[in-house]
């Protein structure tokens, strides 16, 4: 089970006028991602997927020359198995064997950013050769899955006070969905406008659809406060990184001065970053991105923190589908992963990438019993988006 070879592949799906929206991240044109695939000399082929951002579009370039230039001439000729063992080897770099020697950390200086969104790549890949080599889903070799479907929520929702409330009935009909989250923040311009959209937005569902809100961190204290006030009737599940995530003693304030859910922590890296928002009491709910916070290995470790202090998790899967089927295996095997995001905005990477789509029926997908991640990936897709 050597490794015989590790390719970063920067792969770039233009979003036609009609599907593009409008956000703090100003106006999309195109939805980007790094496919990893590792190979091995048995011939299984694994793969995983790097982000350079928790958004649509990226310079993907850095983070692939990081996989290709960096982690592979490490990897190569390394046991695929070795998933933990090659986790520490990437991110201690010439120091592992110092790490593995006194059981701590001796990091790299990328202990933080690209560096770890490479690695997140890299080990979502092994963890799809693994399952591949035993002919077992991923899920079996973390424990097993502990339930057979998990709910999806449907994630949009960009639309004016006019026009949300349609938008988010037409998000959740396909799919049956019970659960949907809106965007709100600076790029309604004022609290008042943010407001305005997320009751009309309930209004529109009505009491019996789950309503969560993402502020992607433009609020300030004082601003989320006034707004969580101002949505007090709307009985929100989740209120998703209000402020930005440098300020946790800002989150911690919001959080203790409403009774809506803290959600937050797509953009973070490793277990080591999710630490100080549970130690001020900041959070209800982490979302660590399998692409970004360090792979399956470190979203387990991640859950376990969570689990140690009573939070949960759902992870943020805004990208491809070999992003959702690693949320999709956390969630099988994890007791805490309660919920997954399903991407509802324009994305042939998540719907067009995989030769069998997902199936959603009742706002729930099936966990299922395909060897390693569980999808087939369509390498003439790869060529006509490949950058």
């Amino acid at each position: 089970m050597k490794i015989t070879n590790v390719e970063a592949i920067w792969v770039r799906c233009p979003i036609p006028e009609a599907g593009q929206h409008v956000s703090d991240f100003g106006r999309l044109a195109t939805f980007d991602t790094a496919l990893v695939r590792v190979e091995t000399e048995a011939g299984i082929v694994g793969y995983g997927e790097a982000k350079a951002a928790v958004g649509s579009a990226g310079n993907y370039a850095p983070v692939v020359t990081t996989i290709n230039e960096e982690l592979r001439p490490m990897l190569v000729g390394q046991d695929a198995r070795n998933i933990t063992g090659l986790w520490e080897l990437m991110y201690s770099g010439v120091r592992t064997h110092y790490a593995l020697q006194d059981g701590r950390s001796f990091p790299e200086l990328g202990r933080r950013g690209l560096r770890i969104s490479a690695i997140s790549g890299v080990d979502i890949a092994l963890w799809d050769v693994a399952g591949q080599a035993l002919g077992v889903p991923s899920h079996r070799l973390m424990g097993g899955r502990c339930r057979e479907r998990v709910t999806a929520y449907a994630s949009g929702g960009w639309a004016d006070a006019a026009g949300i409330g349609d938008q988010l009935l037409n998000t959740i009909q396909a799919g049956g969905f019970g659960a949907v989250k809106m965007r709100v923040g600076s790029m309604d311009r004022t609290v008042e406008n943010s407001i305005a959209r997320v009751r009309a937005a309930r209004a529109a569902l009505g009491p019996g659809i789950k309503l969560m809100v993402d502020a992607h961190g433009t609020f300030d204290p004082r601003s989320a406060r006034r707004f969580a006030r101002g949505v007090e009737d709307c009985h929100l599940s989740w209120f998703e990184e209000p402020v930005s995530v440098d300020d946790v003693a800002g989150l911690a304030e919001v959080r203790a001065a409403c009774d809506i859910p803290m959600a937050m922590g797509e953009s973070l890296f490793t277990r080591f970053d999710f630490q100080p928002f549970i130690a001020a009491r900041a959070a209800d709910i982490l979302q660590p991105d399998p692409a970004i916070a360090g792979g399956i290995t470190e979203v387990m470790r991640i859950a376990a923190l969570a689990s140690a202090h009573h939070l949960t998790v759902a992870p943020h899967l805004w990208g491809s589908a070999v992003l959702f089927a690693a949320g999709l295996q956390l969630a099988a095997a994890l007791p805490n992963v309660v919920t997954l995001e399903y991407s509802k905005g324009f994305n042939p990477l998540l719907r067009e990438l995989i030769e069998e789509p997902f199936e959603i029926s009742g706002g729930q997908v099936e966990i299922g019993e395909r060897p390693g991640l569980g999808i087939k990936i369509r390498e003439d897709f790869i060529q006509k988006y490949q950058v």
